[in-house]
C-alpha cells in the first residue's frame, strides 16, 4: 500500500510573559517568506509529539522556556500557508524574562491586542482573535 500523501503538520505557541504587566505576548517578524509577524512555531519532527515540538520551536525562535497550559485549537485550512498546506495545533504558554530573536526570526516583541502589528503571517489574525476570546471568557477556539 502507498503511503499517503497529508499535510505537514506544525506547532505554534501564543507565550504570555506573566511577569510584565498585561501580561503581553510575544511575536516574531519573519526572517523568510511569508514575511510579516508571526505566533512562534514551526515544523513537528518526525518521533516528536505536539507539545515537545511547541516548546522546542518556542526556545528557538525566542529563547524562552515556556510551560503550556492549554491546546486553543487546531487550525487546517488548505490556504492557511502560501508555501503547503500546513495544518497547525496552536497552544497557549506562558514564561518569565525578555524574549530575543533567535533561528528563523528576524526581530521579536511583546504585543497586546490593542497593539498589534499591521501585518500578520499566515491565518494569525484569526489564530489571536481565538486567544483574545480565550482571554475574555476561557472557551478554546471553536471546531472549524
Amino acid at each position: 500500500m502507498p503511503k499517503p500523501v497529508t499535510p505537514l503538520l506544525a506547532a505554534d505557541c501564543i507565550i504570555e510573559l506573566i511577569d510584565l504587566p498585561e501580561r503581553p505576548f510575544v511575536l516574531i517578524e519573519r526572517k523568510y517568506p511569508p514575511l510579516g509577524w508571526a505566533i512562534p512555531g514551526g515544523f513537528v519532527d518526525v518521533g516528536e509529539t505536539l507539545e515537545h515540538a511547541a516548546i522546542r520551536e518556542a526556545k528557538e525562535e525566542t529563547c524562552l522556556d515556556v510551560s503550556l497550559i492549554t491546546l486553543l485549537g487546531l487550525y487546517s485550512n488548505p490556504a492557511r500557508d502560501p508555501r503547503n498546506h500546513t495544518v497547525t495545533a496552536v497552544y497557549v504558554a506562558e514564561a518569565h524574562g525578555q524574549p530575543k530573536a533567535a533561528d528563523d526570526a528576524k526581530n521579536v516583541a511583546l504585543f497586546t491586542f490593542k497593539t498589534l502589528p499591521e501585518l500578520l503571517a499566515f491565518d494569525h489574525a484569526l489564530v489571536i482573535a481565538d486567544y483574545q476570546a480565550y482571554r475574555n471568557s476561557g472557551q478554546v477556539a471553536p471546531l472549524r
